[in-house]
């Protein structure tokens, strides 16, 4: 996993020192993540959100009709602030 990629991707800067000391958390965290896949899943039946007999059982107030998008225009020109395509939200990490 490479720090520096993650961090382009979620428009962060990010020092050498940093790096250093992600690097190796992340790598933990995936290695975490990755036990996922030695649990035997065969024979567990799939489960998708409303398709479960909870989900089914679930009442709504309205039908689910499919309606076209607002479009990424039309959404950042309500925005207080938007930067090349994307919301501008104030920075929380320091």
């Amino acid at each position: 996993m490479d720090v520096k990629q993650v961090a382009r991707l979620a428009h962060l800067e990010i020092s050498d020192a940093e790096v250093e000391m992600y690097t190796p958390q992340m790598a933990e965290i995936v290695k975490y993540v990755e036990q996922l896949n030695e649990l035997e899943t065969g024979d567990i039946e799939p489960m998708l959100g409303g398709l479960t007999a909870e989900g089914e059982g679930t009442s709504t107030i309205r039908d689910d009709v499919p309606a076209g998008s607002l479009g990424q225009d039309a959404t950042l020109s309500q925005a207080p602030s938007a930067v090349s395509g994307h919301f501008q939200v104030p920075k929380v990490l320091a």
